[in-house]
């Protein structure tokens, strides 16, 4: 990450060429704010790219010009620090004919609460209103998910990196006020705990799957 907000992308015939990735939140970006990034792309030579985070990468970008499309987008950068709650990941909820439950308003809260944190490794929050969990909950390092009843499931652990790992269910049938409380204290738990650069599911390996829940618990 440069002083700009861009990562190299590669480098083409001597020539390097970057790309910034907006902070949009959870995929839902307002009609004015695609405009502008599309208004931008065109006018830098950038090339579009939609993310797997549910953001937009503008990609073939020259550094020198990096200060005036983020002054012209109007928008912070997505992630500021590699070791920090890189995403929060949610799907369409209330806009979907198989929601359980409205996780839209609670995924707001978690993005406004969490997004950016510090934490001893990178991590990824998804939220999905039902037990199809799109947006890939179950490799996320903490998720939440609306069982059949309505209720929520909590889930931590999961990785679609280098160590592929399927998340544990760690707490169920909770409303949306003990979710969020039981959130707070599992990154509690984790924060305190973790060594540097531990990803939730390499902590969870660590000291195991019972003494993590447990560790929550003691919050």
């Amino acid at each position: 990450m440069g002083k700009h907000f861009g990562n190299l992308q590669r480098v083409v015939n001597g020539e390097r060429r970057y790309g910034i990735t907006p902070n949009i939140m959870g995929g839902f970006i307002k009609p004015e704010e695609l405009e502008r990034i599309a208004k931008v792309a065109k006018k830098y030579n950038g090339v579009l790219k939609i993310t797997s985070g549910q953001r937009i990468l503008i990609t073939n970008l020259k550094e020198e010009d990096l200060p005036n499309i983020w002054e012209e987008l109007e928008m912070e950068p997505a992630v500021i620090s590699q070791n920090s709650v890189k995403n929060v990941e949610m799907c369409p909820a209330g806009f979907c004919k198989r929601m359980k439950y409205n996780t839209i308003g609670m995924s707001v809260k978690l993005f406004k609460k969490y997004n950016q944190m510090e934490m001893p490794c990178r991590t990824k929050i998804g939220i999905a209103g039902c037990r199809n969990a799109c947006g890939g909950v179950y490799s996320k390092d903490v998720g939440v998910i609306a069982d059949i009843n309505g209720l929520l499931m909590v889930t931590a652990g999961g990785s679609a990196g280098f160590h592929p790992r399927v998340a544990d269910i760690i707490e169920r049938d909770l409303t949306e006020k003990e979710a969020l409380e039981f959130i707070d204290k599992l990154f509690e738990f984790y924060k305190t705990n973790a060594e540097p650069g531990e990803k939730i599911s390499h902590f969870i390996e660590r000291i195991g799957l019972d003494e993590f829940k447990a560790g929550i618990k003691s919050i």
